[in-house]
């Protein structure tokens, strides 16, 4: 049942009581407000589908970021990161806002303002963030509030990244690293380009995770959640030999982070005058120089790939190793007829990594390659283009 009081001038407050319900109270300018709002209100009560917004009212965005930052991210693999990027945006107006008063312009303008100081991708990672907190706010604590990001265009993201290393840049690269006052930065780059490595699987290598006598590295988790194992060419074993030996369990490197290891590799990009050059690129270069010889397969395993999607952004060849891979076929690839690699894939026309949804352990007996100029098989693949 409603009860309504008079306040004072233009202001008459509304009150329902309702067995099974939290009492709901609020007060309007006018009594025909307060009595349509209690009408309505009573209605849904009736009905079964009145939610209790009070809680989403009375919470700000900002306590809700707080409480995501102490509940939710400390159990987080990425948790400093992501720390950090709570705090930036616990400082942003919109965190004093109530739940209840947040529409798609606030974020939406959010975005614009962001994107004139930011990169894209920053953004779409902050956007993502308060897209979590609203959802773990609605599915884990009950609190009535909507998700009114998923209604919002997310920032357009560039095109990947195809830095390569140019003529002698990895001959100086590796000489600076070595006139640097960071040990062993030498030794994580030539590592970098032998494995493949991410910058923080490499900063934060152990002397337990390194198999010298099997000549590979068991990485046990990684970002995406898989262990792998990383085979070692000579050259990365003879620049693992190179460091010091300590006690089992302890790092390879002294760097305090990867960021640490980022800030240094910056550095001697600096000193060796290399521009536009970043420690993952060397990543793409890493993958590039081994799609030459390895399979699909093999490649993918060796660096942790799902999706032929994610080989292909990777897979940076130039245009004179594409008419190479052309004009000198894989013989053994057409003999056997099992192995598909990068660089036919590279070469054909019609290609659309989008459309296709290969996991590592299906590459070897989905993908076959015919003999001579026979078509790729149409499979799953979406690859319809002769090689």
């Amino acid at each position: 049942m409603a009860t309504f009081t008079n306040r004072g001038p233009y202001q008459y407050q509304a009150l329902i009581r309702r067995k099974g319900y939290p009492a709901q109270t609020r007060t309007f300018e006018s009594i025909k407000d307060a009595k349509d709002w209690a009408k309505d209100v009573e209605a849904k009560m009736r009905r079964g589908e009145f939610t209790d917004r009070s809680e989403a009212e009375r919470t700000t965005l900002g306590e809700l970021l707080e409480r995501y930052r102490n509940e939710v991210t400390p159990d987080k693999r990425g948790h400093i990161s992501e720390n950090y990027r709570l705090l930036r945006l616990l400082q942003h107006p919109l965190s004093l806002r109530p739940l209840t008063s947040l529409r798609s312009a606030d974020f939406s303008t959010y975005r614009d303002d962001r994107l004139k100081a930011v990169a894209p991708k920053t953004v779409q990672l902050e956007l993502s963030l308060f897209s979590a907190v609203l959802n773990t706010a609605r599915r884990d604590w009950s609190i009535p509030v909507t998700n009114v990001i998923t209604d919002i265009r997310k920032p357009k993201l560039p095109k990947g990244r195809e830095r390569r290393l140019d003529l002698d840049e990895e001959k100086r690269l590796l000489e600076a690293a070595r006139d640097c006052r960071s040990p062993g930065l030498d030794a994580c780059i030539l590592i970098a380009l032998e494995t493949g490595m991410r910058r923080g699987e490499i900063a934060y290598l152990t002397w337990e995770q390194i198999d010298l006598t099997n000549h590979v590295i068991r990485l046990e988790l990684t970002k995406n959640g898989d262990c792998r194992v990383v085979p070692l060419s000579e050259e990365a074993e003879v620049a693992i030999r190179t460091r010091p030996s300590r006690q089992h369990g302890e790092r390879l490197f002294e760097f305090h982070d990867s960021n640490g290891l980022g800030a240094a590799f910056r550095k001697a990009c600096k000193r060796a005058e290399i521009e536009g050059l970043c420690f993952h690129d060397l990543r793409h270069e890493a993958a590039s120089r081994r799609a030459k010889t390895l399979p699909v397969a093999t490649l993918a395993k060796i660096f942790g790939w799902k999706t032929l999607q994610m080989a292909m952004r990777y897979y940076n060849p130039t245009a004179s190793e594409l008419v190479t891979a052309l004009r000198t076929p894989n013989d053994n690839a057409h003999k056997n007829g099992k192995h598909l690699t990068l660089n036919a894939l590279a070469i054909a026309s019609e290609v659309k990594p989008k459309d296709v949804d290969l996991v590592t352990n299906r590459f070897a007996h989905q993908a076959k390659v015919l003999a001579g100029h026979s078509n790729v098989v149409q499979g799953r693949f979406g690859i319809r283009s002769a090689l």
